[in-house]
């Protein structure tokens, strides 16, 4: 209690920042769901976030970053510590180098792109959330990824501010060396991408746009995909035997395609339900809770280690959970 009360203080005194006592999560989460954060702090300058970090640090507090929060499940419980979130959002180009803050709105970037004739991100157009959590999770659609632009990654490890070139970052799908350590903090991106016509770019991104917003409308509660797709190479004969030719595509298959062979689609518990149309996605579908949320996705899980004995791996983060 001491040390909570001895960060909120000293967080509230941090410039370019603003700090909030037993705030609602829900009100920053995608789902909708989530309890208060003891103390929730918004840094809009990296020299704001990284004064909060080493502060929690000292006082030994509980502390958990946050971007948009649109892969996030918060416990209904809340988060008993600091709630960290970074805005800073500046975007800047020069030539065909994109640097962008962490905090920058992944859409933002996106957009700023296209303006430019800087060929990359176009199918990424309506990925929710900051860059940021695009960086750590490595995010991409339409089979490309964050990682074929990026150029260099600038990131505070806890104690001081370092630079990681592409190869440092590891990326993977959907993964990368951040999510391998938790205390490294993305703090800005440099992207460089090809020049290409803005109204070929545009087109593009228009149609993919188009397609998404039908199967994840902007006003659903909803993560998105709950589970990661799963890689070809990595799963045993005796599946991939069962698997139609026309699934696969760039080498892997749909989490989607094993859950609809569990008969999971409209699946519902409390207000949380499995779309009807896409067995990968989950929504609230009004008063949902966390742990109804929790019981489902295990209940998914369940069933395709049943049917199939892989483990699906979620997308989403936990936040405020035990384990």
């Amino acid at each position: 209690m001491c040390s909570l009360a001895a960060a909120y203080e000293r967080l509230a005194a941090i410039p370019n920042s603003e700090t909030f006592e037993d705030a609602p999560l829900a009100r920053y989460t995608r789902f909708g769901i989530g309890g208060p954060a003891s103390i929730f702090f918004d840094a809009q300058e990296e020299c704001a976030l990284i004064d909060a970090l080493r502060i929690a640090g000292e006082l030994a507090v509980p502390t958990v970053l946050i971007g948009g929060g649109t892969n996030l499940i918060v416990s209904d419980c809340g988060f008993r510590g600091v709630v960290l979130r970074y805005t800073g959002s500046q975007i800047k180009v020069r030539d065909e180098v994109l640097r962008a803050g962490a905090g920058a709105v992944l859409q933002d970037v996106v957009d700023r792109s296209i303006a430019h004739g800087l060929k990359g991100l176009e199918t990424m157009t309506g990925i929710p959330g900051y860059l940021g959590g695009a960086v750590y999770g490595n995010a991409g659609a339409y089979g490309h990824s964050l990682q074929e632009i990026v150029q260099s990654i600038r990131f505070f490890d806890g104690e001081q501010v370092r630079d990681f070139s592409n190869s440092e970052c590891e990326f993977r799908y959907r993964s990368s060396i951040f999510k391998n350590h938790k205390n490294w903090i993305v703090l800005a991106a440099e992207l460089k991408f090809s020049f290409h016509d803005s109204a070929a770019l545009r087109k593009t991104a228009h149609e993919i746009r188009t397609i998404r917003d039908a199967k994840y409308p902007p006003s659903m509660k909803c993560a998105g995909s709950i589970f990661k797709n799963l890689l070809v190479s990595e799963l045993p004969v005796h599946v991939v035997e069962q698997i139609p030719e026309k699934v696969i595509r760039e080498g892997k298959v749909p989490s989607a395609w094993f859950l609809e062979q569990t008969d999971v689609k409209g699946l519902r518990r409390g207000d949380i339900q499995v779309a009807a149309y896409h067995a990968n996605l989950i929504y609230n579908d009004g008063q949902g809770t966390a742990a109804d949320l929790v019981a489902v996705i295990s209940e998914l899980k369940r069933r395709v280690r049943e049917r199939f004995g892989l483990e699906l791996e979620e997308e989403v983060q936990y936040v405020g959970f035990d384990s």
